[in-house]
C-alpha cells in the first residue's frame, strides 16, 4: 500500500482506463458501469487516493475562504471578533484567512491584494485608523468579492455593514458622569479619520446641551490611540483653563494609558479624576485604578453579524442579484457597563 496518495492519472494508468472515466467513476456517476465503478473506487482506496478540494472548488469559482483584514490581533477587541468570526465560518465548512493592517494605510491596500490574489471568496474588513481613501474595496466589486465592514466602519455609500451605536453610548456615558457631579468633563478622542471619533464627539455635545450645559471645546482633544499622543492629550486636558475632574477615553487602552500617566502625576485616581471609556474588555479587571465606567462595544456579536452577512452574500443566487443592489446595515446599541471594583 502506497503512504503517498494517488493520483487520477495513476489511478487510470493502472487500470487502462481514461482519466475522464475514473474522475466519473469516483463521483459515481450513471454512465459508468457498476464493475468498472467498484473497481475504481477500490483501488483508489488501497492507494489512499485523496480528491483535491483546491481543484474541485476552483471549477465551482468558490476556494471555501473568507479572508478578514483587522487593525492588530493583538487588542482583545479584534482578537474576540475573530473568535465570533471563525465559530461561525467553520459551522458552514469555511476557512478563514487572518491579516493586520497595523494600522498602516499601505498595508491595508496591499493586504486587499493578496487577499484577492488568493481567491478569497469575500472580506470581512476593520479599516486602519490611517486610511483615508477607500478605491481598493470598492475594486472588489469587478472580482464579485463581497466586503463587509465592522467596528471601524468607513465613512463611505453602499457598504455592507456592521458597526456600534457610539453615539448613544457617549450620552450614556457623559450623563452618567454629570450624575456624579462633574461638570468639567474631558474627552480623549481617536483620530478624524475613525467615524467612530466624531460619533464619540457629537454623542459628548448633544450630552451637554440636553442637560443644558455649554459645550467647551477645549475639554475635547484628540490622540492617534498611541502611548505617546494619550499623555500629550491628557497634558493638554490638564494644562487648560478648565481643568477636568472625569475624562471620557477612546477606548480602554487609551484609558490605560491615560491612568498610568496621571499617576505619574500624582494625581489620585477616583479622587481627583475618573476615567470612563470604551468597549469593556477584559484588560479592566488586571488594573490597579480601572476607569469607572467602559461602554460595551459587544466585539463577538459584530464579527458573528459581519460574517453572517458575509456569508449570506456568498450564498445568494444570480437571480436574487439582479436589479438594485440592498446593503446590510446593522447597528447594534452600545451598554454602558459600571464597574465596581476599586482600588483606593
Amino acid at each position: 500500500m502506497s503512504e503517498k496518495p494517488a493520483t487520477i492519472k495513476e489511478i487510470a494508468s493502472i487500470l487502462n482506463i481514461s482519466v475522464s472515466t475514473v474522475s466519473r467513476a469516483l463521483h459515481n456517476h450513471p454512465s459508468i458501469g457498476l464493475a468498472t465503478r467498484l473497481k475504481v473506487n477500490n483501488l483508489a482506496r488501497e492507494l489512499n487516493y485523496e480528491p483535491n478540494q483546491t481543484a474541485i472548488l476552483f471549477q465551482k469559482g468558490k476556494t471555501q475562504t473568507i479572508g478578514v483584514i483587522l487593525p492588530e490581533l493583538s487588542e482583545a477587541f479584534f482578537s474576540m471578533a475573530v473568535s465570533a468570526i471563525e465559530d461561525t465560518a467553520y459551522r458552514k465548512n469555511y476557512t478563514v484567512l487572518l491579516a493586520q493592517s497595523h494600522d498602516n494605510e499601505q498595508t491595508e491596500k496591499q493586504l486587499v491584494e493578496k487577499m484577492k490574489n488568493h481567491r478569497v471568496d469575500g472580506l470581512l474588513v476593520s479599516v486602519s485608523k490611517n486610511t483615508s481613501t477607500f478605491e481598493h474595496f470598492s475594486a472588489l466589486k469587478k472580482y464579485n468579492i463581497p466586503v463587509v465592514f465592522f467596528d471601524r466602519v468607513p465613512a463611505i455609500p453602499n457598504i455592507h455593514y456592521v458597526g456600534c451605536n457610539m453615539e448613544t453610548g457617549t450620552i450614556e456615558a457623559v450623563s452618567y458622569l454629570l450624575k456624579k457631579g462633574h461638570r468639567a468633563i474631558g474627552m480623549i478622542n481617536g483620530p478624524n479619520t475613525l467615524v467612530a471619533s466624531g460619533e464619540r464627539r457629537e454623542g459628548y455635545i448633544k450630552a451637554m446641551i440636553r442637560n443644558r450645559l455649554k459645550f467647551d471645546p477645549s475639554l475635547v482633544v484628540k490622540c492617534d490611540l498611541t502611548e505617546e499622543s494619550t499623555n500629550a492629550a491628557l497634558d493638554e486636558l490638564l494644562s487648560g483653563k478648565r481643568k477636568p475632574t472625569a475624562i471620557v477615553t477612546f477606548n480602554d487602552y487609551v484609558a490605560l494609558f491615560a491612568i498610568k500617566h496621571a499617576r505619574k502625576l500624582n494625581i489620585a485616581i477616583n479622587t481627583e479624576l475618573e476615567f470612563v471609556s470604551y468597549a469593556n474588555l477584559p484588560l479592566i479587571n488586571y488594573m490597579d485604578y480601572i476607569p469607572v465606567a467602559s461602554v460595551e462595544q459587544f466585539p463577538y456579536l459584530q464579527g458573528q453579524k459581519a460574517t453572517d452577512i458575509l456569508l449570506d452574500l456568498l450564498n445568494q443566487k444570480s437571480e436574487e442579484l439582479q436589479g438594485p443592489p440592498a446593503y446590510y446595515r446593522i447597528t447594534i446599541e452600545s451598554q454602558l457597563v459600571e464597574n465596581k471594583k476599586r482600588t483606593e
